[in-house]
């Protein structure tokens, strides 16, 4: 057994084990604390079991893919399980982008794992190991493309899976795309080779309409099979009907969105030195691409310079291909993954410079490692800041309720199970504002704020899953009735002395 286990593990290639090893050591080293606490953010309320049925929101194969570590939200398996897709998709990515150095395959996986859109997935815990196999998926679809015999029906399939998991991924792929066709549009053709070339470049277009047909043919199947039809959350039951915006109009904002949120997003960078880091790395990616140009004699055929400012002005439509399918979706950062790739893909430019024989040659690219490595440091920084705050969350949430239900306990005519009439919110008056993460924070969904309580609905689930308490809440249609009534106006804000009263045996409860 060990022979045999050694045969296959000498099989692997060197820089498949480097990315791999630096993926799941980085991601161990940074997101252990998230995979060691069970802390649930506004929707884990609610999925402590969830089947992952979420065919409604085109998630078709999300169920299979998040049921290997079970429906339950269990943080450390779902947690390695999520890590060991991430560090397989470091593999499939540094092969797919023909990464020669170790240091910049080391330097590319840890990018991936640390970039904070991981993060803010993780406060969306219950899913995650779906979610990751769906990037690892969508990276598969272009090295499958790009590599294989008929690979743009291999593609075309894990494109389709990726899709069936979460769509979000699609613009990971399209970027990988456009990288790949820019690479075979600047390499030197003769006559003979110029129509391969182009049969190449046509593999990734094909392989997204295969993808796309099937994901989409799928989903309408087993739709019509459960009897359901799409819901409107996120736009998606109108994402192919005739847009209400022209497409210029879309266009437009798709650019603003694109660079308001690569200048402002508080993402990529949050502070002085985060942004020094990253003018620094600019600058010398800068360096490495012009001499990687003028090595390659690029600067020879006009036409070169056509197709790098064809990929610098597609880019954007790629990574925010969303919001031209659906303008009035909520971009949240859990969407915004691909935004690592302009990262990514400066070091896989530098990576085929040429090296010189010198030290001082080569002092461009010491720089361009250490600062991406110290921009590694700070994102696993940022993870942990927003980790900290989730945890603080919880905490002042628990209290919060364990407050609410001695309130609860002691108004005359509580009895457990009693109907609740209530507005799911925590009054910013009555408590203070105590997450002071918000500058680091701002932008990764799911861990900012002080409370994990937006709704009634959310009071209910973590009354029940963490004191044990029942909490019957009325319908929407009654609480209208009785929020405007004048019983439920004259009450105080919770925590006010008179903040809680049983009429008609219905308990009111004013948190506003």
């Amino acid at each position: 057994m060990d022979g045999y286990v050694k045969t296959i593990w000498g099989k692997i290639k060197k820089e498949h084990k480097i990315a791999f090893l630096s993926a799941w050591i980085t991601g161990l080293i940074i997101h252990i604390p998230v995979y060691l606490m069970d802390v649930p953010n506004h929707d884990g309320l609610a999925s402590m079991y969830f089947d992952q049925n979420m065919i409604t929101s085109g998630r078709w194969l999300l169920g299979i893919a998040c049921s290997v570590s079970s429906y339950y939200t269990l943080p450390w398996l779902i947690g390695l399980l999520s890590l060991l897709w991430v560090s397989v998709a470091a593999v499939l990515l540094t092969e797919l982008l023909r990464i020669r150095s170790r240091v910049n395959i080391c330097l590319i996986s840890m990018l991936l794992v640390s970039f904070p859109a991981l993060a803010s997935t993780y406060a969306y815990i219950f899913t995650a190991d779906g979610y990751m196999l769906g990037l690892a998926l969508a990276i598969a679809s272009v090295l499958c493309t790009d590599r294989l015999k008929y690979g743009y029906i291999w593609g075309g399939i894990c494109l389709a899976c990726s899709l069936g998991i979460y769509q979000s991924y699609l613009p990971f792929a399209m970027i990988l795309c456009l990288y790949m066709v820019l690479g075979k549009l600047l390499k030197p053709a003769g006559p003979e080779r110029n129509h391969s070339r182009w049969m190449e470049i046509l593999q990734f277009p094909l392989m997204g309409v295969i993808g796309f047909a099937l994901y989409e043919g799928i989903l309408h199947v087993l739709l019509l099979i459960q009897g359901k039809e799409l819901d409107t959350y996120q736009g998606i039951n109108t994402a192919l009907e005739m847009p209400s915006l022209s497409f210029s109009a879309k266009i437009a904002g798709l650019y603003r969105d694109f660079f308001a949120f690569t200048l402002k997003g508080q993402v990529l960078y949050h502070n002085v030195v985060s942004a020094v880091l990253l003018l620094l790395i600019l600058l010398m990616f800068l360096f490495g691409a012009v001499g990687r140009c003028l090595q390659k004699g690029y600067q020879k055929q006009p036409l070169n310079y056509v197709w790098i400012l064809l990929f610098i002005a597609i880019y954007p439509i790629c990574a925010n291909i969303v919001l031209l399918i659906s303008p009035d979706v909520n971009y949240h950062l859990l969407m915004r993954y691909q935004w690592v790739l302009l990262l990514i893909l400066m070091v896989a430019i530098c990576d085929k410079k040429e090296d010189t024989a010198d030290l001082k040659g080569n002092l461009w690219k010491v720089i361009f490692s250490c600062a991406l490595l110290c921009l590694v440091l700070f994102y696993g920084v940022t993870d942990n800041i927003a980790y900290s705050n989730l945890q603080k969350k919880y905490e002042k949430t628990y209290s919060y309720c364990l407050r609410l239900a001695d309130r609860m306990e002691q108004t005359p005519g509580y009895y457990q199970g009693i109907p609740v009439a209530m507005i799911g919110v925590v009054s910013t008056k009555a408590y203070p504002q105590t997450d002071i993460t918000g500058d680091v924070t701002s932008n990764m969904i799911g861990m900012t704020g002080d409370h994990l309580l937006y709704t009634a609905k959310n009071y209910q689930a973590f009354f029940k899953h963490y004191l044990g308490i029942t909490m019957n809440i009325v319908d929407d249609d009654a609480m209208e009735t009785i929020y405007y009534s004048d019983a439920y106006q004259s009450l105080d804000t919770f925590p006010g002395a008179n903040a809680m009263k049983v009429v008609d045996g219905i308990l009111y409860i004013k948190l506003e």
